[in-house]
């Protein structure tokens, strides 16, 4: 258990998968490693969490609700009285007039573009869900967008928007994708979504609409970066900014940063419990933080 890590940084594109690396990279933070990106964090982190953050940043975000599941693994043992302080039954007219209509049924945790529904009314919606168990899952508004973004990111503030077509699943090579205006926008917000949340790798999709960037989904920390699926020219771009992270990282990172700074960018106070800081770290971090918040 004392054993050291024997590594300066890690960078973790598996744990989500394979249990024992998560299990193991806790332990090397501990040890004094770097770990890209923070495995306690990525534990605890979720897609409605998020949302519901960010509306509080002052990033636009659809319309989104949090449902309860449909159903529940055979071995676990929940039944009605487990569940009694739920309302029943739903109101599920009532949800999609929040929304809108179309809207997204996605899980409220999770990727790759399993278990999303793209629904137009209630039969479509009842039908959906009742696939849903055991997920959780989230009901959003449907952005109607006439531009889709997906950023690739690299050490919370170097953002790489990139054109992309979520019908195809394909990534374009366009350079004047965006207006200064929206391109801005979506820089500004991806930096903010990913000091509040931690994240130095990461993918961060935006839905643009009337020219207002939509962040769609921001919970990517082990993103795609497959060579024939971003493209060659984007593949050769993410390996020279992933390389210049971690050497920057071996040399001058410090675990403190990264952790989750929303309760400081939120005026909730400074890094506490879970989400701590070391003290070291804080007051540096509360200068960014409000510069972040502006």
């Amino acid at each position: 258990m004392g054993e050291a890590a024997g590594y300066r940084v890690i960078v973790d594109r598996i744990s989500h998968e394979v249990e024992y690396y998560r299990g193991y990279l806790k332990h090397a933070v501990l040890q004094g490693t770097y770990v890209i990106n923070n495995p306690f964090w990525w534990t605890a982190d979720d897609k409605y969490f998020n949302y519901s953050v960010m509306v509080k940043l002052g990033v636009a975000i659809p319309k989104t609700v949090l449902l309860p599941q449909k159903g529940y693994p055979a071995d676990v043992d929940i039944n009605a009285e487990s569940l009694r302080n739920l309302s029943y039954p739903m109101d599920w007219d009532g949800l999609l007039d929040y929304v809108g209509r179309p809207a997204i049924l996605k899980p409220f945790s999770g990727g790759g573009w399993k278990h999303v529904y793209k629904v137009n009314n209630k039969e479509e919606l009842l039908e959906a869900y009742d696939k849903t168990s055991p997920y959780c899952m989230t009901l959003q508004e449907f952005i109607d967008f006439k531009e889709y973004v997906r950023c690739f990111t690299f050490g919370k503030t170097d953002i790489m928007p990139v054109a992309y077509d979520p019908k195809e699943r394909k990534y374009i090579v366009a350079h004047d994708y965006l207006t200064a205006e929206v391109g801005a926008r979506v820089v500004k917000d991806a930096q903010t979504i990913n000091l509040a949340l931690g994240y130095e790798m990461n993918t961060i999709e935006f839905a643009v609409k009337d020219g207002m960037p939509y962040a769609i989904d921001f919970l990517n920390p082990a993103p795609d970066f497959e060579r024939d699926r971003i493209t060659p020219f984007y593949f050769e771009h993410v390996v020279d900014k992933m390389s210049r992270l971690v050497i920057d990282r071996a040399l001058n990172g410090n675990v403190a940063q990264t952790w989750p700074r929303w309760e400081e960018m939120l005026g909730m106070g400074a890094p506490a419990g879970f989400t701590g800081a070391a003290k070291k770290a804080q007051s540096a971090q509360t200068g960014a933080a409000g510069t972040a918040g502006r």
